[in-house]
């Protein structure tokens, strides 16, 4: 009977958070609708494939790039709300007056990998700004320079993540990093 109960709580609990979409930006939008035209091209090729027996050559590949995007652009948002996945637990073993410390390091870390990231992008879109797609005339550089445009923009929330962690004192940092362990 207490396993019921815990797996009903569980569940509120989860019902409780996804429910919530209150930390949705305006940033947001174009995760949305990359989003949504992924859909709509994962749909025509579906229809066409299997409905019409005759699949449009184009879709998968364009699908594809949407997908990177999608995952790119989707990235910029987990680094502004501060939502990229990392090893929670190991705040437990530190004092409570060396996790801000930690956590300013790592954001550090994540904004110079971002930017580094970004420049070998820019090197990247340059060097293939004569290729083309395979089964649609636009240039592939066109992909690189928006997967550089969202490192460059994922450093640039990771500097204000680290502007936002030094204004806060450390005991505050601390109780946000360890919030998830009760």
């Amino acid at each position: 009977m207490t396993a019921i109960k815990s797996d009903q709580a569980e569940l509120a609990e989860i019902e409780e958070i996804t429910d919530d979409i209150s930390d949705i930006s305006w940033m947001d939008s174009p995760v949305i609708v990359i989003f949504v035209i992924l859909i709509g091209l994962v749909a025509a090729q579906f229809f066409t494939r299997y409905v019409l027996n005759d699949s449009l050559a184009w879709t998968e590949e364009v699908s594809r790039y949407f997908l990177v995007l999608l995952c790119f652009v989707g990235a910029i948002t987990c680094v502004r709300k501060g939502s990229h996945i990392y090893l929670e637990f190991f705040y437990l073993f530190l004092p409570r007056w060396m996790i801000k410390p930690v956590a300013v390091s790592a954001e550090v870390i994540t904004a110079s990998f971002f930017g580094w990231l970004g420049v070998l992008g820019l090197e990247l879109a340059y060097k293939t700004k004569a290729q083309y797609m395979a089964s649609v005339p636009l240039p592939k550089s066109l992909i690189y320079y928006t997967v550089t445009a969202s490192c460059f923009l994922m450093a640039l929330f990771a500097f204000i993540r680290i502007i936002q962690i030094l204004r806060r004192d450390a005991g505050s940092v601390a109780a946000e990093k360890l919030d998830n362990f009760g």
